[in-house]
């Protein structure tokens, strides 16, 4: 029989009502947790559970966190086959997809689940979900980072949260579905993440300083051009389309000058889900390409920044970061 972690990080599956709204409950999920008679059943894995203290709320998950979690897998790794991680959905596609870069090379099924309605209440998704993430992570079939909520298990880097009000709370917009959870759970093989034989390695995140910026009408450069310190490492600009950018007002070019100059990266992305950033496609996203910046492709935001923050910590060679920052490293872009 299998043996999975179970790795408490907080959010809204493990919260109860307060005067001041939901808040996480160490105590009281424990207690139900271990008494949930599914848990117990015979096709269920074996299993143990760890809290990462003190509980959040996934908005207050950071550097920091990412490397507590990992860091607990990593120390675990030889005692169990897979890991399950209960996780507020507000991050937790950052936290899949820094996971994603800092466990390359596990080879182990790392499931981030959590809920939209807490388990104390009735209506509760967080049952569903933690369940099929335990049978999933016990069969070892999917030997990844993956999120799965709503039925669907999706590849950890490739995800975005899509809804707050849904119970599909998550998309996965430039890649399959790695399986769907119906009446039986359907598997998507030829999605999964092919075996590359790299040995298992835990890379800690350093917690550089790494910016994200949306295009819109009328964005004014000249007034971001004040970021571009020796202090930023990486700039995620989120531009329309497939990399198009508003006029610039003969700004941007010497504004990435600068950003060279500073060794800051400079990664665009679309603010469309799906979508494939293709700076030669159109004369207003050009500009960027002749200026030096990067393409993010079909990258999720959340894949592109976690990236940037795996990159400049085990790489100090800037002109590498930037060709590996184009390069598909754990199945985070397409080829």
């Amino acid at each position: 029989m299998s043996k999975i972690l179970i790795i408490h990080t907080g959010g809204t599956i493990g919260m109860t009502k307060t005067a001041d709204g939901y808040k996480p409950d160490g105590e009281y999920f424990r207690n139900l947790i271990f008494h949930m008679e599914d848990l117990k059943a015979e096709t269920m894995p074996d299993w143990d559970f760890v809290e990462v203290l003190p509980l959040l709320d996934s908005s207050r998950m950071g550097v920091r966190e990412w490397n507590n979690v990992a860091r607990i897998i990593a120390e675990n790794n030889e005692k169990y086959d897979g890991f399950v991680i209960l996780h507020g959905t507000d991050t937790m596609a950052y936290t899949a997809s820094a996971l994603s870069f800092m466990l390359k090379g596990l080879r182990k099924p790392v499931i981030l689940t959590g809920s939209q309605i807490p388990v104390c209440e009735v209506r509760s998704d967080g049952r569903e979900n933690l369940i099929a993430s335990m049978l999933i992570a016990g069969e070892a079939r999917v030997k990844e980072v993956c999120i799965y909520f709503g039925g669907m298990l999706l590849r950890g880097n490739r995800t975005t949260k899509y809804s707050a009000l849904g119970m599909r709370a998550f998309k996965s917009p430039n890649y399959p579905e790695l399986a769907t959870a119906g009446i039986s759970i359907q598997y998507n093989e030829a999605a999964f993440l092919k075996d590359t034989g790299e040995a298992f390695v835990f890379r800690p995140f350093n917690d550089v300083p790494i910016g994200v910026v949306k295009i819109f009408p009328g964005f004014r450069f000249d007034l971001f051009e004040s970021m571009l310190t020796e202090k930023l490492k990486g700039v995620v600009v989120e531009t329309f389309g497939s990399g198009n950018i508003p006029d610039d007002n003969g700004f941007l070019i010497p504004m990435l000058e600068k950003a060279e100059k500073n060794d800051v990266v400079f990664v665009v992305c679309s603010q469309c889900p799906q979508a494939s950033v293709d700076m030669n496609a159109y004369e207003a996203g050009s500009a960027l390409k002749k200026a030096g910046a990067l393409s993010g492709r079909d990258m999720t935001s959340e894949a592109a920044v976690t990236k940037l923050y795996y990159l400049f910590s085990v790489c100090p060679d800037v002109s590498r970061i930037k060709e590996l920052m184009e390069t598909d490293l754990c199945g985070e872009l397409s080829l």
